[in-house]
């Protein structure tokens, strides 16, 4: 169990695949997307995962994450039972300075979504900002992922 601190910016232009050292395709769904306590299922890679996330606090930068690894067959069962709506993506990993970006590009009903996260381990953490990164939208929930699933990118 951790507390996670994370801020979460629009991408202005793809620069950062060329910058990025790992691309991972994800595939995830959510059991519950209840904003107290979400729980995705994800197949990331060859790995399969179920995380648990708490409400955010008053800024959207901090709340609580558990996750544990699962068998990839267990992962595909769930998503099987999961909520309507997959989110498909590819995340690429790119460090700037001494943090590392991690850049969701979003497949499917999302096509056109870019955004990047970067953890950090305390809320005001200063950190380098690459060319690539655009407008900060930490804490606005259209762009959390269990959201993007209710409501896709391509309806806004």
């Amino acid at each position: 169990m951790s507390q996670e601190i994370e801020r979460k910016f629009l991408v202005k232009n793809d620069t950062f695949k060329k910058e990025s050292f790992k691309a991972t395709k994800i595939v995830q769904g959510f059991l519950s997307t209840v904003p107290e306590r979400t729980v995705r299922i994800r197949i990331k890679g060859d790995k399969g995962f179920i995380t648990v996330k708490g409400i955010g606090n008053e800024s959207g930068t901090s709340r609580f994450e558990w996750e544990k690894e699962i068998s990839v067959d267990d992962a595909s069962n769930l998503l099987k039972i999961s909520e309507p709506g997959v989110i498909d993506k590819t995340r690429y990993e790119v460090k700037s300075g001494g943090h590392t970006f991690e850049i969701d590009e979003f497949y499917g009903e999302n096509e056109g979504l870019i955004v990047a996260e970067v953890e950090l381990s305390s809320e005001d953490e200063k950190f380098v900002k690459p060319d690539w990164l655009g407008d900060e939208v930490t804490g606005q929930v259209k762009y959390y992922n269990s959201m993007l699933m209710k409501n896709p990118f391509k309806n806004w």
